[in-house]
């Protein structure tokens, strides 16, 4: 469950349950992972704009939700990772989300457009469309997304797939001496750090 809590009055004033995505996307083929791997909630993190925020969770999937007053509503889902999403983490001042999985892989995805899309056209939906589902297949190595990509994630690819080889236990987007890195603590005693130049 993922849930939007009023701190004045205790009590939650939104709720969603991440099972039930879960199994709307059994209705189709299934891959192996999906019986093992229900969408038990990791990680959230709230963009630099705070209505906007995501979740990780133990499907592989990660979702993205706009806080609408006492509402939310999912913008955005997509899976990118083989096993659970560990860690979600939004860069500052953007909408460009880091995702740290059980399988080993970091990913940076930019969400701004589809955010953006969806703010500019605040039509009332009364029927929403599913997003594109698929299964994801690991890629020993590779650290660029390739356009076969597009049907397992929808209309978002992954800006960059660095293959960490540990399980994620914790990410950040920071700059150190005026340059982007991604700071990864696995299950070793040492930080990772990955330089972001290009972004």
């Amino acid at each position: 469950m993922v849930m939007l809590w009023s701190l004045q009055k205790a009590r939650p004033l939104w709720i969603t349950n991440l099972q039930e995505d879960e199994t709307e996307e059994m209705e189709g083929p299934q891959s192996p992972g999906q019986l093992l791997n229900p969408a038990l909630a990791h990680s959230l993190s709230v963009a630099s704009c705070g209505n906007i925020f995501s979740c990780g969770a133990e499907d592989g999937k990660v979702r993205i939700f706009r806080v609408m007053g006492v509402k939310c509503e999912q913008e955005l889902g997509f899976k990118g990772h083989t096993l659970g999403v560990s860690q979600v983490c939004f860069l500052p001042e953007s909408y460009l989300l880091l995702t740290g999985g059980n399988d080993g892989r970091i990913m940076l995805w930019d969400a701004n457009s589809e955010v953006e899309k969806k703010q500019k056209s605040p039509t009332k939906r009364t029927h929403r469309k599913k997003p594109k589902r698929g299964t994801c297949t690991k890629q020993g190595g590779n650290t660029n997304a390739s356009v076969t990509d597009e049907e397992e994630h929808g209309n978002i690819l992954p800006k960059l797939n660095i293959e960490h080889g540990e399980k994620v236990n914790w990410l950040l987007g920071t700059k150190i001496k005026g340059h982007q890195n991604i700071l990864v603590a696995d299950q070793t005693s040492c930080i990772s750090v990955y330089p972001l130049n290009e972004f």
